[in-house]
């Protein structure tokens, strides 16, 4: 309910591990599921290439991945883009240490407000299905404005609602969506005010929530299996509701999932 920081850090320490369980993997985004895409390792990884296509890594040098989860994406885009060094922001210490010495990585355990770079210094800011937890958001846009460089890239990626009343119909999904509800407008117009230019606007929705919530059900029995292994029967119906109440949600228009690109 409160959502600072420490009941973030809190919940993902609780939780993260559900996302774990259920695609096998260490990435905790939603994914970008192709007409293709089978499991949710693979939609996971086409989020982080289509993240960093647009993101104009492959001319980039210095790159801040802001709220960086287990740096699984970080680990994906090094793997990549080969030149490039990255930084690992996260205000969740225990994170930062899964995934061990990485080459060009730098792991770095800061709040997203207050960003430990020195003016005009990066190439590419990046906050994939992160922002939605940030307090307050416009901080964090102006930090990355200031150590970006003149040429740089400003980068979100993040669930979003489309309607101011959509708050109300959200149903179950104002418990279990465990960030801010920000929506989409809002979210341009801090952009804006921050002093960037939305250079691309990307609403992929339709390619995040359905096929997640048709993946899980369809192989819901396996995946509860999996849970059930480190979590009481009712987190399992919990999730799963959330699930069925997300694609609902996407399907009415409700909730939508944006990626901006931004440049001064």
């Amino acid at each position: 309910i409160r959502k600072n920081e420490k009941d973030v850090i809190n919940l993902y320490n609780s939780l993260s591990p559900i996302m774990q369980l259920a695609t096998g993997g260490t990435m905790l985004n939603f994914g970008y599921w192709e007409k293709n895409t089978i499991d949710p390792i693979t939609a996971q990884e086409n989020l982080c290439y289509y993240f960093g296509n647009l993101s104009e890594l492959d001319n980039a040098k210095t790159v801040v991945d802001v709220g960086s989860g287990l740096s699984a994406p970080a680990i994906f885009w090094r793997k990549n883009y080969d030149h490039l060094k990255l930084f690992c922001i996260n205000i969740n210490y225990a994170q930062l240490h899964f995934s061990g010495t990485q080459k060009n990585i730098e792991f770095v355990n800061s709040t997203s407000t207050k960003l430990p770079f020195s003016n005009n210094s990066v190439d590419r800011v990046l906050a994939l299905e992160s922002s939605q937890h940030f307090k307050p958001l416009k901080d964090f846009i102006s930090e990355s404005r200031r150590i970006l460089k003149s040429d740089g890239v400003f980068t979100l990626a993040l669930p979003v609602t489309l309607h101011p009343s959509s708050l109300f119909k959200l149903g179950i999904l104002k418990f279990t969506w465990s960030s801010e509800h920000y929506h989409l407008d809002h979210v341009k117009e801090l952009v804006k005010l921050g002093g960037f230019k939305i250079h691309d606007e990307q609403l992929i929705g339709n390619k995040v929530y359905a096929p997640l919530a048709n993946y899980y059900v369809e192989n819901r029995k396996e995946l509860k299996k999996s849970i059930l292994q480190k979590y009481p029967n009712y987190v399992e119906k919990i999730l799963y509701k959330s699930i069925l109440k997300m694609k609902k949600a996407s399907d009415q228009k409700i909730i939508d999932y944006v990626v901006l690109k931004c440049k001064f």
